[in-house]
């Protein structure tokens, strides 16, 4: 879900010490605009960005159409690409990329590999572009490899200034790289506002569900990190009238349908796929969950939270230090766990309700305005640095 800013040069109300740096030129590269949380950071930042009257493009590796990508378009955002259907691992890429480094004054990077491709095409053209990057993840599979953790301290180091989306990704990078400076942290934030003040559908007119049924929601992509099946898993064990929403597509999406199918669970688990109204799906229903194996800082987490409803969440990094003390925390892959607490806060009006609003407390912390305000202060420091 991504939502319309109309471009115009207003106050936003950030703080007075944030100047305007029209002048400068700042290019955003990432693989794609396909449904995530780093995809949808870049979105709403850029949108505030040139609202700001910054001078700011998008850079596609992958630019086949998405409703993220249109919604750039849409609002007069240049969004340049280096074609459809690309295979963004493909390293002939960067000779692509190299037209662009002497084009901006700061080019800020999301996800790898655009990471990688292209802090090498600044080393081949020798640009004196500034390079900063965006750390969306506690963790990946490159951490596990010892000849990638050589190639990425190289890599980072091309980096001018690197960003972690949570304290605890900071953390686990600054380990990783055993680099005890250098790593800042910027938390993702969403239009808190949206969230909160969404309109509710009737259920019946939504999902063909009674209104006294338990809806339970994730919207999340069917990705490695996300953990679908555990909350699958766990309708088996509530009340018949508990019925569960999925909201996103992605690789593993065909595994979690026929998941549901071998349970025998579809009439209960109900697959939404992409959809544009994710604040009027969350406002639906009684309960919003993040089931993951890993996270950064889950902004669908954060806008689970500002939407009224109790969330819960895996007990994993990234997930934890958002929840922790506001929401529920179930054991990762266990479904009982999350089934039995699930039930334990529906069957307790009064804690329903003080749950909810530690959760909105907490979302009012990530409000999006935030992370642009901060962002804008690092691209004016980033640009006075010789």
């Amino acid at each position: 879900m991504i939502f319309i800013i109309r471009i115009q040069c207003i106050d936003l109300g950030f703080s007075k010490k944030t100047k305007r740096y029209s002048a400068m030129r700042i290019l955003h590269v990432i693989n794609s605009l396909n449904v995530g949380g780093a995809e949808k950071l870049v979105v709403d930042l850029v949108l505030l960005l040139k609202q700001k009257c910054l001078d700011v493009e998008v850079l596609l590796l992958n630019g086949e159409d998405t409703s993220l990508k249109k919604a750039l378009v849409n609002q007069s955002v240049s969004v340049k690409s280096l074609g459809t259907n690309n295979n963004i691992y493909n390293p002939f890429l960067i000779i692509r990329l190299c037209s662009y480094m002497k084009k901006y004054d700061i080019i800020h990077v999301h996800l790898f590999p655009a990471q990688y491709w292209i802090a090498i095409a600044k080393i081949v053209t020798n640009s004196k572009v500034k390079l900063i990057y965006t750390e969306h993840s506690t963790i990946n599979r490159r951490r596990n490899i010892t000849l990638f953790k050589w190639i990425d301290r190289f890599i980072y180091k091309r980096y001018i200034r690197i960003i972690a989306i949570s304290y605890k990704a900071s953390e686990l990078l600054s380990i990783y790289l055993e680099k005890s400076t250098g790593i800042s942290t910027i938390q993702n934030g969403v239009h808190i506002a949206s969230y909160r003040d969404a309109l509710q559908y009737r259920k019946m007119e939504f999902l063909k569900i009674k209104e006294n049924s338990v809806l339970i929601t994730m919207v999340a992509g069917f990705r490695e990190a996300k953990d679908q099946d555990t909350l699958i898993r766990s309708i088996l064990h509530l009340p018949n009238n508990y019925h569960l929403a999925l909201v996103g597509d992605g690789i593993r999406k065909d595994l979690c349908e026929q998941l549901v199918k071998v349970l025998g669970l579809n009439e209960r688990v109900h697959f939404l796929g992409l959809r544009e109204d994710v604040p009027r799906i969350l406002k639906t229903s009684d309960i919003v969950v993040m089931s993951s194996y890993y996270e950064g800082l889950s902004l669908s987490s954060i806008e689970g939270m500002a939407s009224g409803k109790p969330f819960f969440a895996s007990d994993v990094n990234g997930l934890r230090e958002i929840t922790e003390g506001v929401g529920v925390l179930f054991d990762v892959g266990n479904e009982n766990d999350l089934a039995k607490k699930i039930q334990f806060l529906i069957n307790r009006p009064n804690e329903y309700k003080k749950i909810v609003q530690k959760c909105q407390n907490r979302a009012e912390e990530y409000d999006i305005k935030k992370t642009a305000e901060n962002y804008i202060e690092m691209y004016n420091e980033v640009i006075n640095i010789s």
